[in-house]
Order: structure tokens, then C-alpha cells, then sequence
């Protein structure tokens, strides 16, 4: 039997993430609703893979053990000096910023397995063509996250030209369960343990397409409301401790003035048709961009 796997997902405990003078969440959604959407999805086989935390990986291993139709792989997406790498069967966090050689090491040290990440992303730290002088099982071929027409067939171009070099990935990258389920990694049989087998034989087949990108301007909005609700729970005092939870900690530190800017840009951004235009013009830039490198590819090797 062929079996699904979503080797890449992310849960609250990725933390935050900025964009100029902009901070906002990574993923405002739960450990405990990425299992659920990954079996309403037909997962056998969940990663939860957040950054630089095996937090929610665990969180997530305790809550699947109820369920007998999916397994959860404890995994964490590493920023190392080079880029992202994601390690998955991991015992413990591995820390961010060593090199991609010593990152790796720790994941064969705790008996894990090395994917690369959207391996040529554009405007995602990631290995690029460093993954040719890399001990890497898999790259991922189709990450759910990035639509842009540059990224995904680039990776399925190498790897094609590097036939059995490494396993094909299909992953989500999915940062609320609006964007998981239109991505993932096909293999034989059933659960992590013949998923692992599949990726060291290198036989899995990566399937569907990157999230539709109205998913990805509700996920945009589910965090900035999500950020807000936090913030409007701080200031009335309804937000409760939770030393574990980074967004938790990171709105209870933030100054009043910090939190009164954050809920003003929320409001802004949150007021159709601003997400809306927000998601347009991001789009069209990911296209030029695209187009911009493939120009590019071409004047350099002159086809």
C-alpha cells in the first residue's frame, strides 16, 4: 500500500519572525491541531519541524499516541551559518548557528535523518548548492510554502539531473492548517518506519502543489489576529503564564507602546482589501523575481 507523509509543519512554538519593522508570528495554531489536520488530511505520517525547537515536536509525539491511524516524528528546522536544515527523528534540540556540517553531525548523532529545505529559495535562508557537498538524505522538490515558479522547479531540475542522490520531498512547510494537506511525501507501506526506509532507499515520490494563495493570505491574517487576541489578553490581564509558549513570553516582555503600535498595524492590516493588496503585490514580485532569475540561468549558460 502507498501511505502519506507531510515531513515539514510548523506549530506556535516556531516563536516569531520579522519583516522590516514588522514582527509577527510564525503560526498562532497548536500542536495538537496540526495532528488533527494531518489525519482529516490522510496522513500516516506528521514531521513537526519547527524552528530552532523540538518543543512542539514532542507536544505533538504525546498528543498522536492516542490516535492509531498516524504516527508523529519529532523534528526541528535548524538555522545554521548556511541556511535551514531540517532534521527529523531527533531526542533533542539541536541548537541554531553552527555550520551546516556540525548541524548535520548532531542529527546523525541522535540517529536522525537530513532534509534540505526549500533548497533554493530566493527569500528563505536555505543551502542552495551547498547540498551537493552535504551528507543530505532528501531535498525537498515541492515545499507547500513557496508558490513562487522558481523555487520548486529549480529543486525538481536538480534532482532529476542527480538521479537516486537523494529522496524526493514533498512537504507542506504548512504554518497553520489552512496550508497543510496540498503537499506531501508518497511512500510504501505504512507509519514512520517505513517512511524512514523510503527516504533512505530513496523511494518516496513527492505529490500535490504548493497551497493556493488565498490559504496563505488567511494563514497571514490568522496570525496577526491571533498576535492581537494575545496582546488584548496581556493589557486586561486575561493572558495567562506560560514559560513554555514563546509567543506567550514574547507579548508579556513587549513594552504598552509596543503592544498599542502592534494592535493599530493589526487593525490596518486585517481591514479588507489591505491583506488582500498585501497578497497581490507579493505575488507579483515572487513572479518577477522568478522570471528575473530564469533570465538570468539563461545568459549565464547561454540556452
Amino acid at each position: 500500500m502507498l501511505s502519506k507523509a507531510d515531513t515539514h509543519v510548523h506549530t506556535y512554538y516556531s516563536g516569531t519572525t520579522h519583516y522590516k519593522a514588522l514582527r509577527f508570528p510564525e503560526s498562532v495554531t497548536s500542536p495538537e491541531e496540526q495532528v488533527d489536520a494531518a489525519r482529516r488530511n490522510g496522513m500516516s505520517v506528521v514531521c513537526i519541524t519547527d524552528h530552532d525547537s523540538t518543543m512542539g515536536g514532542f507536544k505533538a509525539l504525546e498528543y498522536g499516541r492516542r490516535f492509531d491511524d498516524i504516527d508523529v516524528v519529532v523534528g526541528e528546522e535548524i538555522m545554521t551559518s548556511d541556511g535551514e536544515v531540517i532534521g527529523l527523528w531527533l531526542n533533542e534540540q539541536i541548537e541554531p548557528g553552527m555550520t551546516a556540517e556540525e548541524t548535520i553531525d548532531e542529527i546523525r548523532s541522535q540517529g536522525g535523518i537530513v532534509i534540505a529545505p526549500h533548497p533554493f529559495s530566493f527569500y528563505v535562508n536555505c543551502l542552495k548548492h551547498r547540498i551537493f557537498n552535504l551528507d543530505i538524505d532528501g531535498i525537498e522538490v515541492i515545499n507547500g510554502g513557496h508558490v513562487d515558479p522558481w523555487t520548486n522547479n529549480y529543486a525538481m531540475g536538480c534532482y532529476k539531473s542527480n538521479a537516486k542522490r537523494w529522496a524526493q520531498i514533498g512537504a507542506s512547510d504548512a504554518h497553520s492548517t489552512r496550508t497543510a494537506g496540498f503537499t506531501w511525501t508518497e511512500f510504501s507501506g505504512q507509519g514512520e518506519d517505513d517512511l524512514r526506509k523510503a527516504i533512505l532507499e530513496k523511494t518516496t515520490v513527492a505529490c500535490g502543489h504548493p497551497s493556493p494563495v488565498f490559504t496563505q493570505t488567511q494563514w497571514s491574517i490568522e496570525v496577526v489576529q491571533g498576535g492581537q487576541k494575545m496582546i488584548w489578553d496581556s493589557i486586561f490581564g486575561r493572558l495567562k503564564d506560560d514559560p513554555e509558549n514563546p509567543l506567550v513570553v514574547k507579548t508579556k516582555n513587549l513594552t504598552r507602546s509596543s503592544k498599542a503600535l502592534a494592535l493599530v498595524g493589526g487593525f490596518v492590516y486585517c481591514c479588507p482589501p489591505v491583506p488582500f493588496i498585501a497578497t497581490w503585490l507579493s505575488t507579483n514580485w515572487l513572479k518577477k523575481k522568478a522570471t528575473d532569475l530564469r533570465r538570468l540561468l539563461r545568459r549565464t549558460y547561454d540556452y
